[in-house]
Parts: structure tokens; C-alpha cells; sequence
């Protein structure tokens, strides 16, 4: 009995190995056709993709018509000669005419008039200075001056002014020669300060300061603070050393155009040191309501 169990499983382990060749067999068959599409180990450098569906799309790519090649006249007509003297160009010289002032005021002493303009002549660089200023009252004008002075510029902001100045008085006139600078300062303030030297070694100095304050793109607001130096007595036009006035004021003013606007405003003068101890004591000090217009041409 244990010889034929021995017989029985060695003839099953011979039909084992008899048949996993046969197994080994089918199991490649069947996995074949697997292989068969890994792209991945295809060799696509001989093949032309740019035949492949495109053919629509190169021809209506293709201009119906062939473009011609660029000549001479077509670059003559792409970039023709400048004549640089048909152009026009700015004016070399140019002018303006500010009337800064033209109001008439009304204070603890009566009524009057005043006027403050300034104009220039010239290019860029150099140019021709105009300035006028002055004051009537009860029908008389009180005080004027008119300045000449040659302006240079010296940097984008600043000029430096050299000239006459005449004093036009109904009692008394005279000649100064002016030295002086204007121009915007910092923080855009607008200042003007010059020193003049007259007859009899009288030296005399003015700086004014201005502000425009933009409440809105028509309506300005405009501060002033204006004073005046004298380095000597002058009894006789009764003008003391030192520190002899200073006007201070604020108009607003509406822009109609930036060429015309009216204003309406308050000014304050005041008297100092010995001019203001040879003025008359009501004179000292004297605050006004003025009206007026600015323009500029």
C-alpha cells in the first residue's frame, strides 16, 4: 500500500513539470500584445507630423496672393526728408504782463486806489523787467515808482534782477539803483526781495513774500506779507532806521479764466520805530477792506 501511494505522487510531480513549460507559454502569448503598444519605445524621428491633419490649416494660411519684395521708393515713401526749416518753432522771445493788483480800498482814513504790476521781455535765460507800484488817495496820488531791471536766470526756480528804480512823488523824486532776487522758494511761496541805493547814501531794502492757497480749481486764496528797511533817517520824507513798515494781507479771488479774476480782501499796514514816531498818531496803523481784479495779458 505504501509502494503505490510512493508510485502515485511521483507520477503527479512528473505531469507538474510536463506541464509549466506549456503554462509558461500561454502566459507569454496572452501578455504580447501588451508589449506590442508601448509608444514609448517607438522610434518617431522618421515620421512627419507636419503632414498630419494640417493641411486645411496651411492652406488658408497661404496669402492668396505672393507679397512683393521692398524696393527703394517704398523705403523713400516710408521715411521721407525732413525740412527742418518749414518746421515751426516756439518764439525765441516772449512777454507777459501781470497786474497783480488794480483795487480800490477803503480804510479808517478815507478811500483810495492802488496798483502792483510787473511784466518781462526776452527768452529763457535773459529778459527785461518791468515793475510798478503805487498808492492815490483823495483824488492825489500819494506814492509811485516804476523799476527797469535786466533779470538773468540762474537756476530753474530763481532769477536775479539788476536796474533803476524811479520814484514818481508829488513833492519829491528820486533815482535808485536796484539789485535783487525773486523767484519760488521752497514749499512753493513766491518771493521777491531787493535792495536799493539812492542819493545821499540812503540804502533801502523791501522782501514780500506770497502764497496762493487753491480752495478749489477756481477759487484762490492768496496770503502777502510785505516789508520795508531803511538804513538811515530821513526826517524830511519821514523815514526812520531800521524796520519802517510792513503790510500784510489776504484776498480771495475767483478765476473766471486764468487771465481774469476779481477778489475781494482785508490788508493791514503798520508803522514801526521812527518812522512810526514821526507819522501822525491816527496813522500808525490802518487796516483796509479792498476790491479789485488781477489779470494778466
Amino acid at each position: 500500500m505504501s509502494v503505490s501511494l510512493h508510485l502515485a505522487r511521483s507520477a503527479m510531480g512528473l505531469a507538474m513539470l510536463v506541464a509549466l513549460p506549456v503554462l509558461a507559454q500561454s502566459h507569454d502569448h496572452h501578455a504580447a500584445p501588451a508589449a506590442s503598444m508601448d509608444h514609448s519605445k517607438m522610434d518617431h524621428s522618421g515620421m512627419d507630423h507636419s503632414q498630419m491633419g494640417h493641411a486645411q490649416h496651411d492652406a488658408a494660411a497661404l496669402p492668396h496672393e505672393p507679397i512683393p519684395a521692398v524696393t527703394a521708393a517704398d523705403r523713400a515713401a516710408a521715411f521721407p526728408a525732413i525740412d527742418h526749416a518749414a518746421m515751426q518753432h516756439a518764439p525765441s522771445i516772449n512777454s507777459l504782463l501781470l497786474v497783480d493788483r488794480l483795487e480800490h480800498w477803503d480804510g479808517r482814513h478815507g478811500t483810495g486806489q492802488a496798483w502792483e504790476a510787473s511784466g518781462w521781455i526776452g527768452g529763457d535765460i535773459n529778459r527785461v523787467w518791468l515793475r510798478s507800484e503805487g498808492e492815490r488817495s483823495g483824488g492825489r496820488t500819494d506814492a509811485a515808482d516804476l523799476e527797469v531791471l535786466y533779470g538773468r536766470s540762474i537756476s530753474p526756480w530763481w532769477d536775479v534782477l539788476a536796474g533803476v528804480k524811479q520814484d514818481f512823488r508829488p513833492a519829491d523824486s528820486r533815482t535808485w539803483a536796484a539789485l535783487g532776487i525773486q523767484g519760488l522758494a521752497p514749499y512753493k511761496f513766491e518771493t521777491s526781495a531787493t535792495l536799493y541805493a539812492g542819493s545821499g547814501g540812503q540804502v533801502m531794502a523791501t522782501a514780500e513774500v506770497e502764497y496762493e492757497v487753491l480752495l478749489s480749481n477756481r477759487l484762490i486764496l492768496q496770503p502777502m506779507v510785505e516789508a520795508t528797511l531803511a538804513a538811515r533817517d530821513e526826517p524830511a520824507q519821514r523815514i526812520g532806521r531800521g524796520l519802517n513798515k510792513v503790510e500784510a494781507g489776504v484776498r480771495l479771488r475767483y478765476e473766471f479764466s486764468r487771465r481774469f479774476a476779481p477778489y475781494i480782501g482785508i490788508s493791514h499796514e503798520r508803522l514801526f520805530g521812527e518812522t512810526a514816531d514821526r507819522a501822525e498818531a491816527d496813522h500808525v496803523r490802518d487796516t483796509r477792506w479792498v476790491a479789485g481784479v488781477r489779470m494778466w495779458f
